[in-house]
């Protein structure tokens, strides 16, 4: 998907299709997900790409437990390792989940799942900083997805600065303000 702006510039804002790019290679998110369905606690399981500064994405599971049923993420990704042929489609991490975001219609909503995906990464960077701001992850006509940072203490100028280096190498649009 993408728009063209009024100089005649086109900018990709994001994709159609739900595979997941790693370092090039193209997964099939129905395979992960095939595969995982058939472990007995799981009773539902989406696969979406989770932004990667090296890899472009990596695959990730959210997955919802049969009820009663108990699984370590840890066991669902030795699960899928014995069951996914590619080893580049192995989920890096699989997130356990009370229900998957639904469309009115009862699909699975991924968007959702991806702006989650995305939330988590910037939660990892600004958290290995020793701060907690708000973290929003919206979509948006431009920039296919922004992602907008506030810090309210604790975030020094230099801090901010090392932060948004980090967050230059995503290819999601990022927005950081300084409530302090």
């Amino acid at each position: 998907m993408g728009r063209q702006d009024a100089q005649g510039y086109f900018w990709l804002t994001g994709r159609t299709k739900e595979l997941i790019i790693r370092g090039g290679h193209n997964i099939d998110p129905a395979v992960i997900e095939n595969a995982l369905i058939k472990h007995d606690a799981v009773r539902e399981v989406a696969a979406v790409g989770k932004p990667d500064r090296h890899a472009g994405e990596v695959p990730v599971a959210y997955v919802v437990l049969r009820p009663g049923q108990t699984c370590e993420p840890s066991g669902l990704i030795e699960f899928a390792k014995k069951h996914i042929a590619e080893q580049a489609a192995v989920p890096k991490e699989i997130y356990l989940v009370a229900a998957l975001p639904l469309t009115a219609v009862g699909k699975i909503f991924k968007p959702d799942l991806k702006r989650d995906a995305i939330r988590r990464v910037v939660h990892d960077v600004v958290a290995a900083f020793g701060l907690t701001p708000v973290i929003s992850v919206d979509p948006d006509r431009t920039y296919g997805t922004v992602v907008t940072i506030i810090f309210e203490s604790n975030a020094t100028q230099k801090t901010i600065e090392k932060i948004k280096r980090i967050m230059a190498q995503y290819t999601f649009h990022v927005t950081i303000k300084n409530n302090q």
